[in-house]
């Protein structure tokens, strides 16, 4: 977070994380100018310029650009850690304690609301096993502090992000995503929009979302008014070993049936008792997938588009994807790992 100051007069400011300063109007005058940043860290590690050298410029009127490369002055003007008291305009900083909820919600508590749809958990994704009991937990308070019952809870599987692993492994997006799916599947009122198959790997805002509303949407005609549409991709329902070491996944939600995009079957990967994890190759078969491996003998578990950006080629007749999944239940890179 940042505010800008030309020759002691603030100009503009900006708390959004990633997008690039462009500011106006900055008053300068004939002669020297002094501009000054103040920049607010909101985490341990990080901050300052992100950008080359080359963005940090002024550019007149005429065009003419007047380069800021090169070395400023700084130094630390206040702690914010509590009980430090933070500078006049950061009070509202929604990483500060009490402000999500005592500034944000609790004011609307009295106001009657249909529901809620959540997008959230880039920030908890090294933390996914401790997220299949922190949402739960703020989705009961949330229902408890406005009153209402169970009203709906409709949850936006990340997207796709960073570029795509080409071993198959653990991964902590996708442990992500399954503890995303297992809240939508256990709390009352609540449904998963899937968007695995949607994103930018260098942006982890990605700005289409289109298809974000849109299964969001089937979500809410389905669940809460009442038609009768598809609003999930096929999920995992059981897993049959078969003759000579392939494996049979059965779905659910398999509306006008399984359907692939691309040539084949891909993100399928497959581990013996080993835990060793190897590419499978897959082929649909009715509502199922029949997968297998050369180099797995004797399989134990499957899993499908596990990873930060797979490349997700399954769907339904519907035209939605697959929820991610896994057969096993082995510990994951993130499990263990807590904060507060």
């Amino acid at each position: 977070m940042d505010a800008v100051y030309v020759n002691g007069r603030q100009v503009e400011s900006s708390s959004w994380v990633e997008n690039p300063r462009v500011y106006g109007a900055m008053g300068l005058k004939p002669g020297k100018n002094i501009i000054t940043i103040r920049l607010f860290r909101v985490k341990a590690e990080g901050g300052g310029f992100l950008d080359g050298a080359a963005s940090m410029k002024l550019v007149l009127g005429d065009g003419t650009e007047i380069p800021l490369a090169g070395e400023w002055k700084g130094k630390v003007s206040v702690d914010g850690h509590t009980p430090g008291v933070l500078p006049p305009g950061y009070e509202s900083v929604t990483s500060m304690v009490s402000v999500l909820y005592n500034g944000m919600l609790a004011p609307l508590a009295p106001l009657a609301i249909t529901g809620a749809i959540w997008y959230q958990g880039e920030s908890n994704a090294e933390r996914a096993y401790q997220y299949r009991k922190l949402l739960p937990a703020m989705i009961a308070d949330w229902r408890k502090l406005f009153g209402q019952g169970d009203f709906p809870f409709y949850i936006v599987g990340l997207p796709a992000y960073m570029h795509h692993k080409d071993a198959p492994g653990d991964d902590s997006w996708a442990e992500f995503r399954e503890a995303q799916a297992m809240v939508a599947k256990s709390v009352p009122n609540s449904c998963l929009a899937t968007t695995v198959d949607t994103g930018d790997p260098d942006n982890i805002h990605p700005i289409d979302k289109v298809q974000v509303g849109d299964r969001l949407a089937f979500c809410a005609l389905a669940d809460y008014y009442g038609q009768k549409i598809p609003y999930s991709g096929p999920t995992l329902a059981s897993l049959e070993n078969m003759p000579g070491g392939a494996m049979k996944i059965h779905f659910d939600h398999t509306d006008g049936g399984l359907v692939v995009k691309g040539d084949k079957p891909g993100e399928f990967s497959i581990a013996g008792a080993d835990h060793k994890w190897y590419w499978a190759e897959a082929r649909i078969e009715g509502d199922t997938v029949i997968v297998s491996s050369q180099a797995v003998p004797n399989p134990v578990a499957v899993r499908y588009a596990w990873q930060s950006f797979p490349t997700a080629t399954l769907y339904n007749g519907a035209g939605l994807p697959a929820v991610p999944f896994r057969t096993d239940d082995w510990p994951g890179v993130t499990f263990g790992k807590t904060i507060y």
